[in-house]
């Protein structure tokens, strides 16, 4: 896929049809959307889509590029889809007409929470909330979520019952490697509500992941796949003097975002968990 949005200067010239796939196409026809290998994380969420032909347009290098809307785009309903982030724009090779009265099942959408927990007044308990607000300015597919938490047990536990296909966790905790060191844990599910565990046990204001999981289980919820992106603490208490995270946690912050959009792009890419 191209530049998912074009700068509003660029000159474009209005085409009534173009040939695809030895058919000439115009707009209203519908399409499967196959961006090319090697795209962004936009590409890897929008493959497989169906969607339908908004415009055509040739540029002044003489280059197509057709402009499309998704079949399960809500802004179909409220009127938002010449709004950017609502129109892609691909070229023709992207695209794979779809026959009239043709059955093709629309490639399914991967829900994923990403949420950010901790104490910001507790020094590097915050690890988890800052990296949410970074998180929070980049873009991600519709199915994709990024929310902090905070120390709100109780949001957290509801929000995993909205049936994510996987949810992200980030918050420090404790490990015996040097503090600001990152790492990915998957707890293991069927042991949440495992012999000793009190899942009812949780703090209106309080954030203990564990059991936070185990009382959206109590509730019902049906958890699929959950990671934890770990950040080790040099203190999870406030000092004398010191406001925020510690220097080495601070430095690992960067990091962690990184490696959370790699997460997603691996599990939008059916590339999480590794094939063994």
């Amino acid at each position: 896929m191209n530049e998912w949005e074009w700068q509003l200067l660029e000159d474009k010239t209005p085409v009534e049809s173009l040939e695809i796939m030895g058919v000439q196409v115009r707009r209203g026809n519908r399409v499967k959307l196959r961006p090319r290998a090697g795209g962004d994380i936009f590409d890897l969420a929008l493959n497989g889509k169906l969607a339908a032909i908004e415009s055509i347009e040739q540029d002044y290098e003489g280059k197509f590029h057709v402009c499309v809307v998704l079949d399960d785009d809500p802004g179909r309903d409220i009127g938002l889809m010449r709004q950017p982030g609502h129109r892609f724009f691909f070229a023709p090779g992207e695209l794979e007409l779809v026959a009239h009265g043709e059955a093709v099942h629309p490639a399914e959408t991967k829900r994923i929470l990403i949420a950010g927990i901790g104490n910001i007044f507790l020094a590097d308990d915050g690890f988890g909330v800052e990296v949410a607000n970074r998180l929070a300015g980049r873009s991600f597919p519709s199915g994709v979520r990024v929310a902090d938490f905070g120390i709100r047990g109780f949001d957290l536990a509801y929000a995993l019952m909205e049936g994510y296909e996987t949810t992200i966790l980030v918050d420090a905790y404790p490990g015996k490697s040097d503090p600001g060191t990152l790492f990915i844990v998957e707890p293991d599910l069927n042991e949440l509500n495992s012999a000793g565990a009190q899942p009812g046990l949780i703090e209106p204001h309080g954030m203990n992941p564990l059991n936070v999981l185990r009382m959206a289980t109590s509730m019902g919820g049906q958890l699929k796949r959950v990671l934890l992106v770990g950040c080790v603490p040099a203190t999870l208490g406030p000092e004398e003097g010191q406001m925020g995270l510690s220097e080495p946690v601070t430095a690992a912050v960067d990091e962690a975002v990184k490696l959370v959009e790699s997460l997603v792009t691996r599990i939008l890419a059916g590339e999480w968990p590794a094939k063994k």
